[in-house]
């Protein structure tokens, strides 16, 4: 598996807080989001979440811990 990721929202309701920001940041593959954030096709995070793409995170966002600690498990890939 690639580590070519980045991070992005989960958008389910119950887990947006009441102004509609995500509580947290899933990593998914990058090569996806745009496809997510024109089509509106859904993405599927590392840690097995599947969402639309429909915000980018900003640095210090929180991430999904599970999606981290399999991140950080990845061996090193190239960058295409």
């Amino acid at each position: 598996m690639s580590t070519d990721t980045l991070t992005k929202p989960e958008t389910d309701s119950t887990e947006s807080t009441d102004d509609d920001t995500p509580k947290m940041f899933h990593y998914v593959r990058k090569n996806k989001i745009a496809e997510s954030a024109v089509m509106g096709t859904h993405v599927v995070a590392l840690c097995g979440e599947v969402f639309p793409v429909t915000r980018s995170p900003k640095p210090g966002s929180p991430v999904c811990p599970a999606c981290e600690k399999i991140y950080k498990g990845l061996r090193p890939g190239k960058d295409d």
